[in-house]
């Protein structure tokens, strides 16, 4: 069977995707690109990838490299042109994350992904952890009931990944950290919620830290440093969100979402401000109330990529589709539109 042949546009985020596919044994890595010379140079380089399948320009990429897949890992403004590309050059991808910068544009993929027949994935990374998985399991066996109340949150005590970048700059972006960090908790806590339908936003957004920081530094910032919201289901439920890279707390990285159902609750959090995961689930049996701390999980998860490569070798949709995407694109947008109008934002169902 021959290998799935993929590239890489976007030697920043796409140095991590480059690396998972070459780990990959189904998989081959045959195209880097990324408009910066330089530093494509260093990660090729460091990746091994030799001076033939480098490139400066991504439409030119998709003109010589003979692909079957495609991740995308630029700057949020180049996601939907770039994608609508590949799928012209007949590639399945696997975006980054947030899935576009509109509803507009997330919607467009989704159409040109199924006119295309080829697959949309987008790379919400925290629900391929082992612990998640975990918890998926117990909700969907019952032990939760039915999500009624949620609250997902990343907080960063001083986090702005780098004044004057395109991180901090709106026309790049298309936001701060909850475009950059809830977009990840707002996935997961949906994914645990089985993707419910959203009805309504509210929302908020505040730069008070991060603009005297960029004054100091004689930096531009055009996007938030703390966003929150609260966002309505159609099946009654209701979800906060909370997202900033500089927030006046005690701890440097806090990531914790938390549900609520019928039968019991769960919470998935960092621990300590690392990386590393605790995952609890709160019950009531038999009139008492028990708290279950899961010690390690045992179910096999793929990382993203694989579950990429996979997708495409099996000729079945991804998971983390681009439905989804689509969805977590139209809270990211309403609570933007809610924060910027003052008044709620309700969709159509």
């Amino acid at each position: 069977m021959r290998k799935v042949r993929v590239g890489v546009i976007g030697v920043g985020m796409g140095s991590g995707h480059a690396a998972a596919y070459q780990k990959d044994g189904r998989a081959e890595l045959v195209a880097l690109c990324d408009v910066n010379e330089a530093r494509l140079r260093a990660a090729a380089e460091r990746l091994g990838v030799s001076a033939e399948r480098r490139y400066t320009d991504p439409y030119d990429m998709f003109r010589r490299a003979d692909l079957d897949g495609v991740s995308v890992a630029t700057p949020n403004k180049f996601h939907a042109p770039l994608t609508l590309a590949a799928f012209k050059a007949g590639c399945h991808v696997l975006c980054e994350k947030p899935m576009a910068m509109t509803v507009k544009e997330a919607e467009r993929m989704l159409a040109a992904s199924k006119k295309a027949g080829r697959n949309l994935m987008i790379n919400f990374s925290y629900r391929f952890l082992d612990m998640s998985c975990a918890l998926k399991q117990q909700v969907e066996a019952g032990v939760i009931g039915d999500i009624y109340f949620g609250r997902t949150v990343w907080h960063r005590r001083r986090g702005i990944p780098g004044l004057g970048g395109w991180f901090t700059d709106k026309e790049l972006a298309g936001g701060g950290p909850l475009i950059d960090l809830g977009v990840h908790r707002v996935d997961l806590a949906l994914w645990l919620m089985g993707y419910p339908e959203p009805v309504s936003v509210s929302g908020s957004t505040y730069c008070v830290i991060a603009r005297e920081l960029a004054r100091r530094a004689k930096e531009s910032y055009t996007v938030e440093d703390l966003a929150c919201g609260l966002v309505k289901f159609t099946n009654g439920a209701t979800l906060l969100v909370e997202a900033s890279w500089a927030v006046n707390n005690n701890q440097e990285e806090e990531m914790i979402t938390t549900l609520y159902g019928t039968k019991g609750g769960l919470v998935q959090k960092n621990v300590n401000a690392t990386y590393e995961w605790r995952a609890e689930l709160y019950t009531e049996e038999g009139g008492n109330l028990y708290t279950k701390v899961l010690d390690k999980a045992m179910v096999s998860v793929p990382s993203a990529y694989r579950e990429f490569v996979s997708s495409i070798l099996e000729k079945r949709p991804p998971s983390a589709t681009g439905e989804e995407g689509v969805k977590v694109m139209k809270i990211l947008e309403g609570l933007y539109r809610s924060a910027e109008t003052g008044s709620e934002v309700r969709f159509k169902t």
